[in-house]
C-alpha cells in the first residue's frame, strides 16, 4: 500500500496522478483520500516512474496503522518525521523521540527538524535521501493515522536546472518545467508523435526529449526556434541525450503547410496576452477571452488538419481573476463544433502572472 503527497496544486496533481497510472499501465486502486494525499493499493512499478510525476512530492510506503506500526519501521542512523493532517510541534517531537527510541535496540540514531512539520524533497535530498529516512505519519480526521516511509521524492533542483540553467530564459512569459510535464502526462498517451506548436524557448519540447519521445515544435517567431534550439542542444549534453526534436518555423494556424505527418497529441501554451498589471473587471476579461479566442478557433482548424483521428491536445486557454476576486473562466462551445470533445479541465495559477491557466485536456474525434 502507498500514500501519494500532492503538491501545490492537489486538484491538479490528483488528475495528474491518475493519467500518469493510465499512461504507464499501473493499476491503481484508491483506497482514501483528503486534500493532499491519495491512499491507495498499487504494484511496486510505480516506484519505478514516479520521477515523472510533475505535481506530486513525494510517495509513501505504508507499513501499518497506529503507534504499533512504529516497530515495522526499518532502522537509520539519520531521519525526519513529517506530518499529514496534523500541525503540531509537540506531537512532531513526541513521534520523533518513540522512532529514536524504538531504534535504540539497533543502534544510536537522531532526528533533524524541518521548515515546517513535514519535510519538503529538497530538505531530504540535502540531508542524503534515500539514506537519511523520511517516516511519514498521515492523520485522519477521526485522529486515526498511517505510517509509512518515503520512498521517492520529485527533485526541485533538476526542475530548477531545466528553468533556470539552461542558455535562454523568460521568467514571466514560459511555462514552468514542472508545469509542462503535468502536461505531457494529462495526455495519458505513452508512445507515439508530440507536437508543441507554440514552443517558444522550448520547455515542453524539453519534457518530450527527456522522455524519449517523437517531439517536434514550432513557433512563427524565428527568433524563438533559434532560442529553443540552444536550449536543446544545451539539454542534451548536461542530460547526455541522444534524441532531440524536430522544430519548424510555422504559424500554429497554418501546421498543415509545415508538417506532413498527423501527429498522436499536441500540447502547448499559447500566446495569452499581454501580461496584466491589474486584474481585470468581469467585463474587461470578457472582452479579452474573446479577442483571444478569434486566434485560438483558427489554431484548433489547424489543430484538425495535422492530429490523428482520436487525438489528444492538452492546451492552455486564459482564464482571469477579476477585481472582485472571483474568476472569469469562458466555456467554448466552438471546440465541440470543430470536433473536439473536453474531457477534463484544471487551472493553475502563479500569482506574478496574473492570468489564471485554464488547461483543458481534449479528444480530437473529427
Amino acid at each position: 500500500m502507498y500514500a501519494v503527497i500532492f503538491g501545490k496544486n492537489p486538484a491538479l496533481s490528483e488528475a495528474e496522478f491518475y493519467s500518469f497510472a493510465r499512461r504507464f499501465d499501473i493499476k491503481v486502486r484508491p483506497i482514501e483520500s483528503s486534500r493532499y494525499w491519495l491512499l491507495f493499493e498499487s504494484p511496486s512499478g510505480v516506484e519505478r516512474y514516479f520521477n515523472r510525476l510533475g505535481g506530486s512530492l513525494k510517495l509513501v510506503r505504508i507499513v501499518g496503522e497506529g503507534d504499533e506500526a512504529i516497530k515495522n519501521l526499518e532502522y537509520t542512523k539519520l531521519f525526519t518525521v513529517s506530518l499529514y493532517g496534523k500541525n503540531d510541534w509537540k506531537l512532531w517531537r513526541k513521534l520523533g523521540s518513540e522512532i529514536k527510541r524504538e531504534f535504540k535496540v539497533e543502534g544510536p540514531s537522531k532526528f533533524f527538524k524541518p521548515a515546517k512539520v513535514y519535510s519538503m524533497p529538497a530538505e531530504l535530498i540535502l540531508k542524503g535521501f534515500p539514506e537519511t529516512k523520511d517516516f511519514v505519519f498521515i492523520f485522519r480526521e477521526d485522529g486515526s493515522f498511517l505510517v509509512g516511509e518515503t520512498v521517492k521524492v520529485t527533485n526541485p533542483f533538476e526542475l530548477k536546472k531545466l528553468d533556470v540553467e539552461r542558455p535562454v530564459q523568460r521568467p514571466i512569459l514560459s511555462i514552468p518545467p514542472r508545469l509542462a510535464r503535468i502536461m505531457v502526462n494529462l495526455t495519458e498517451v505513452r508512445k507515439g508523435s508530440f507536437l508543441d506548436p507554440f514552443c517558444g524557448i522550448g520547455t515542453i519540447l524539453q519534457e518530450f526529449v527527456l522522455q524519449g519521445l517523437s517531439a517536434y515544435g514550432s513557433d512563427r517567431d524565428p527568433e524563438r526556434i533559434r532560442e529553443a534550439k540552444r536550449n536543446l542542444a544545451w539539454l542534451r549534453k548536461e542530460f547526455r541525450l541522444k534524441n532531440s526534436a524536430h522544430i519548424e518555423v510555422c504559424d500554429a494556424r497554418k501546421l498543415k503547410r509545415c508538417f506532413r505527418q498527423r501527429f498522436d497529441t499536441i500540447v502547448t501554451e499559447p500566446y495569452l496576452g499581454k501580461p496584466l498589471k491589474v486584474n481585470p473587471s468581469r467585463g474587461e476579461a470578457i472582452r479579452l477571452a474573446n479577442e483571444l479566442d478569434r486566434l485560438y478557433f483558427s489554431v484548433f482548424e489547424s489543430f484538425g488538419e495535422v492530429l490523428k483521428r482520436n487525438g489528444k491536445v492538452v492546451f492552455v486557454f486564459p482564464a482571469y481573476r477579476l477585481k472582485d476576486g472571483g474568476m472569469y473562466r469562458k466555456e467554448r462551445k466552438w471546440l465541440g463544433k470543430l470536433g473536439f470533445e473536453v474531457i477534463g479541465r484544471y487551472t493553475d495559477y502563479e500569482e506574478r502572472h496574473r492570468v489564471i491557466r485554464d488547461i483543458h485536456v481534449l479528444r480530437y474525434r473529427g
